[in-house]
């Protein structure tokens, strides 16, 4: 709960990761290229299922109350990715020093201390436990797995995401072994864009590897409705969702999801039927209308195209051809969100909320996920100003929500895939 009273003290660490709060320093945070004190509305205690990180090779910045100035520690800056359904309003300060390292793929808050708790810059969008493991025994989650291994003995699709759930401990494949929420559907080995931040590739000399590694097959559609109506015999809201971190782009697939789920629905497949995509092909969402999706979720950092494509890099398509897949979804009668990768400081700006606002009323976009970029923040600092358009002012991330809706208020807000109901529509 926010609170105007509370004010955070500094978080660090010293070499060995002992953390530790600061008796003097208050907490600083940074939205774009500017430092500043938390919002009182955007303070939260961190939520459960929260980590906290050291920042190698970067220092700790936190303010002096009493002189207004900014000191900089010897020891490391910290962060805290919040769990999900959980979106960030400000990123952690720190300084990089000479060598420091690309940071991996994950979103760095700002993290500070106060009334023996820790607090973070962040709002829960979503109250879906879709994500939340605490009190699932990790045997459940094994059972589950090689359950369906031995179900299904000659899916590859099935041993793929069994691996999933059982070493990469993806949320998506555990929730597929529990037999609960959604279930991931990859398919895809290729992509037509080379985002900077993508979770399943990542060129030589990157600064930071993937954090998932790619699918290395192309299933067929009967090993592809296996698992759907696997796990719609066993999920109370079945989702069954193509386009996976362990994957490059669905729609490039397009015939393959179209037959799969015409088998899935002509076998009496109920619930919903989704596909998380770039939205690069528009002409092959006709297909999948007819094939029985009912929920497309098309991803974006920016809706501003020169960022778009700074940090998308999209390979033989624009943004308009995004904007033009959106359009037709809804025109399709889908519902049809929009994956919006938020990154303070940059997402909650005037120019933002103007485009943003421009595609979801052409479009009647229904839905806006608010996830977060999760990239070296640097790193996306240099894209911004490489795209050209540079930083604005941060109105934060309540009143860049608050805002939006009031423009286009038909609009919902979340962070998950919702559940569609039984019908097909």
């Amino acid at each position: 709960m926010a609170s105007d009273k509370i004010r955070p003290k500094l978080v660090f660490a010293d070499a060995e990761g002992n953390i530790y709060d600061h008796p003097e320093l208050d907490m600083l945070v940074r939205r774009g290229d500017q430092l500043g004190l938390p919002r009182p509305d955007e303070l939260m205690p961190m939520p459960p299922e929260s980590e906290l990180f050291l920042l190698p090779g970067r220092s700790a910045l936190g303010l002096d109350p009493e002189s207004g100035e900014v000191e900089e520690l010897e020891d490391l800056a910290v962060a805290a990715f919040v769990s999900p359904g959980h979106t960030l309003s400000a990123t952690t300060a720190y300084k990089s020093r000479a060598g420091a390292p690309t940071l991996p793929l994950f979103a760095y808050g700002a993290v500070g201390f106060a009334n023996d708790r820790f607090y973070v810059c962040a709002k829960r969008v979503d109250q879906d436990p879709r994500q939340i493991f605490t009190g699932v025994q990790p045997k459940r989650i094994t059972a589950g797995a090689r359950s369906l291994m031995n179900r299904f003995p000659k899916n590859r699709l099935i041993s793929h995401l069994a691996g999933c759930a059982l070493t990469s401990c993806c949320p998506a494949a555990r929730n597929l072994a529990l037999g609960r929420f959604e279930a991931p559907l990859p398919t895809s080995r290729s992509c037509n864009a080379r985002c900077v931040g993508c979770l399943s590739l990542q060129e030589e000399g990157s600064g930071f590897p993937s954090t998932q590694n790619r699918i290395a097959f192309k299933p067929t559609p009967e090993e592809v409705c296996q698992v759907m109506l696997a796990h719609s015999e066993r999920a109370d809201r079945p989702i069954l969702s193509f386009g996976q971190g362990c994957e490059g782009e669905p729609l490039t697939e397009a015939a393959l999801l179209a037959e799969a789920t015409k088998l899935y629905r002509s076998r009496g497949g109920k619930g919903t039927v989704n596909v998380n995509t770039n939205g690069s092909l528009p002409d092959v969402v006709a297909s999948l209308a007819e094939a029985g999706f009912n929920s497309m979720r098309v991803s974006m950092v920016s809706a501003r195209a020169p960022l778009y494509a700074a940090y998308t890099r999209p390979q033989g398509y624009t943004f308009e051809d995004v904007a033009r897949t959106v359009e037709l979804a809804k025109g399709a009668g889908l519902f049809v969100s929009l994956n919006f990768l938020y990154h303070p400081g940059v997402s909650d700006t005037e120019e933002e909320l103007a485009a943003l606002g421009d595609l979801i009323e052409r479009t009647r976009t229904d839905f806006v996920q608010m996830r977060n970029l999760n990239l070296d923040p640097e790193l996306y600092a240099s894209i911004v100003a490489g795209s050209g358009l540079g930083f604005g002012a941060s109105m934060g991330l309540a009143n860049f929500m608050k805002r939006l809706r009031k423009r286009c208020p038909w609009l919902k807000y979340g962070y998950f895939n919702p559940y569609l109901g039984e019908g097909d529509d």
